[in-house]
């Protein structure tokens, strides 16, 4: 095998390898078969409601990753569930409030009544505080994504699973393995465990993302085109694959205080997936040594920085153009 070989074939694997590709380059995905963080990721692409413990240059890495997400999807030639509605960021009693002032401050976000709220959102519980709307905050399905992906890669995407780099016969190679990245690489990248839920019912109920504060539980709450809704996310620093009844309960209980008129949708899918997390909770972009590049660590923003981290990644194989030194992987 030569050229370029990306072992991962999750979201951010396959995007290297479709920017690779679009290069013009030589380029093989291997691919373990098993569903990454990818499959249960909600697909929020929200940089400013993740960033307020960031590190400043993280923070610009999420804005840039989100500014190419529109061309990125449009490049992709079908479907993939991108949407640009907005988020509703909700807090429904005080101290949720209290709390959520801090990051809508920074955001610069006008604040909404309750009756405003639901000018957006009319099926929003009557108890909700306050809220603000970021417009510029889009959605897409990573299923879609991952599939379109794979559609445009064809053959060059190989299941075979991967225990040594050593096994791997390429001048580059590129790990995108996600958790499983710490085996092939030495890295500290560590599984945290997140609970998510899918529902399923009449589209329409709702119109867009809500992040919400519900008496002190955090909740996000996705609706799709197709009727489907995404309830998520525990955070768990675990390794195990349980779906816990205990984390199911507070999910639907948070949704459900939210939106009320979720109680009739059908409880279709209970999921769960590992972010791949680093100690400083940044991604490890760059060389590793003269022959591996890891692209890895993405932690909760594997989505939205797929596309930016196919470019740097693509850039450093053909162009030798380094990604930021923050993100180097010699950097723990």
């Amino acid at each position: 095998m030569s050229g370029t070989v990306v072992v991962g074939g999750g979201i951010i694997g396959l995007s290297i390898a479709y920017r690779l590709m679009s290069r013009g380059a030589d380029v093989t995905v291997l691919d373990g078969g098993d569903d990454g963080a990818w499959h249960v990721a909600a697909g929020m692409l929200a940089p400013g409601g993740e960033s307020e413990h960031e590190d400043p240059q993280l923070i610009r890495l999420l804005e840039r990753s989100a500014e190419l997400w529109p061309g990125f999807a449009a490049e992709l030639g079908v479907d993939v569930g991108y949407d640009d509605t907005g988020t509703l960021s909700l807090a429904m009693t005080p101290d949720d409030l209290a709390q959520r002032a801090r990051v809508w401050s920074r955001q610069q976000l006008p604040l909404l009544r309750p009756s405003e709220l639901r000018t957006f959102e009319p099926a929003l519980s009557p108890r909700v505080r306050a809220g603000v709307l970021a417009r510029e905050e889009r959605q897409v399905d990573p299923r879609k994504v991952v599939r379109a992906l794979r559609e445009r890669l064809g053959s060059r995407v190989v299941l075979k699973r991967v225990s040594s780099l050593s096994d791997v016969d390429a001048a580059t190679v590129v790990v995108a393995a996600g958790c499983g990245t710490a085996a092939l690489t030495g890295l500290p990248v560590r599984p945290v465990k997140g609970q998510v839920l899918r529902l399923r019912g009449e589209p329409g109920l709702l119109r867009h993302v809500l992040d919400a504060a519900v008496d002190g539980r955090e909740v996000y709450i996705v609706p799709r085109a197709d009727g489907e809704v995404v309830v998520g996310a525990t955070q768990e620093e675990r390794t195990d694959r349980l779906v816990t009844a205990g984390g199911v309960r507070d999910l639907l209980r948070a949704a459900l205080d939210l939106v009320p008129g979720l109680a009739e949708f059908e409880l279709t899918e209970t999921t769960v997936g590992h972010r791949p997390g680093t100690p400083d909770n940044a991604p490890l972009l760059g060389r590793l040594d003269e022959r591996v590049i890891v692209a890895a660590g993405h932690f909760r923003n594997g989505v939205l920085l797929a596309p930016v981290t196919a470019d740097l990644i693509a850039g450093l194989v053909l162009d030798g153009s380094s990604p930021p030194s923050p993100f180097s992987p010699g950097r723990f």
